[in-house]
């Protein structure tokens, strides 16, 4: 098993910055890739952004990129989302995802249980 933790959520003004961590534990030796996943009230989760554990490359939803960094820290096993000029619509609880097999649609193995992003207009 791997365990999730996110943390750095929060309220934000619209055009401000947040950074989200995820603190991986567990089986991380059984982790090939990571991952952001949103999601809004009243709508479906999403994917927004990933990363391989060992190589480093990157993924993003094409509407973020511009605007949302992923990295990671092996040593530390951790995972960050630097998330910049945030707006109302990116409002969602923000979701850490893990797993032994890649699949940023639907998502892997190993979720945490998310931490809130909250950009009032």
């Amino acid at each position: 098993q791997v365990q999730l933790v996110e943390s750095g959520g929060g309220v934000v003004q619209a055009g401000g910055s947040l950074r989200l961590s995820c603190a991986v534990s567990g089986r991380t030796f059984s982790v090939v890739a990571m991952a952001w996943f949103r999601q809004a009230p009243g709508k479906e989760r999403e994917f927004v952004a990933g990363i391989s554990w060992g190589g480093g490359r990157t993924y993003y939803a094409d509407s973020l990129k511009d605007r949302f960094t992923i990295s990671r820290d092996n040593h530390k096993n951790m995972v960050y989302l630097q998330m910049n000029s945030l707006k109302p619509e990116d409002t969602a609880v923000y979701y850490c995802n893990s797993g032994p097999r890649v699949d940023y649609k639907n998502g892997m193995d190993y979720w945490g249980k998310g931490t809130l992003v909250a950009v009032p207009s």
